[in-house]
C-alpha cells in the first residue's frame, strides 16, 4: 500500500514495485487507505508524513494499534530531525527523504518482509508491498 497527496509519487512507486512482483494499491488520501486496510492484509505501507487531513504519523499509529506486523515506511519533503524522531518513536520501519530512491525503498521493503512478523493476524505469509 502506498499512501501519498501526490499521485505521481505513489503511481512512480507502484510501476516500479510491481515490475519486482509486489501487488501494490495507491491512495492519494489516507482515510480510504485506512478503511481498505481493515478490508484486506497488507504487509507494508509507504505513507507521506504531511499529508491534508489524516497525515502519515496519524497512518502510523492507526497500523501499530490495529495491524501491529504491518510495518510502515515513512518519506516525505520535509526531512527534518525531528521529524525523523517523531517517526522513530512511533515505531516506523525506515524513513526516507524525497525525492526517495526506488533502490532504497525496495530494498527497504525487502528488509521488512524479511523481519519477523510481530503480533497481530493480519499476515498471510506471501510477498507484498500493498
Amino acid at each position: 500500500m502506498v499512501i501519498d497527496d501526490e499521485r505521481i509519487v505513489g503511481e512512480m512507486a507502484k510501476l516500479s514495485l510491481e515490475q519486482e512482483g509486489y501487488i501494490v494499491e495507491t491512495f492519494v488520501n489516507a482515510q480510504p487507505a485506512l478503511t481498505r486496510l481493515e478490508e484486506v492484509p497488507f504487509d507494508v505501507v509507504i505513507t507521506d508524513y504531511k499529508m491534508k487531513g489524516v497525515d502519515g504519523m496519524e497512518v502510523l499509529k492507526n497500523v501499530r494499534k490495529r495491524h501491529p506486523a504491518v510495518k510502515v515506511i515513512m518519506i516525505t519533503a520535509f526531512a527534518n530531525l525531528d521529524t525523523a524522531i517523531e517517526a522513530l518513536r512511533g515505531e516506523v520501519h525506515d524513513f526516507f527523504p524525497k525525492p526517495v530512491k526506488l533502490k532504497e525503498l525496495k530494498a527497504s521493503i525487502q528488509r521488512a518482509l524479511l523481519q519477523p512478523q510481530g503480533p497481530g493476524p493480519d499476515t498471510d505469509g506471501g510477498p507484498s508491498a500493498h
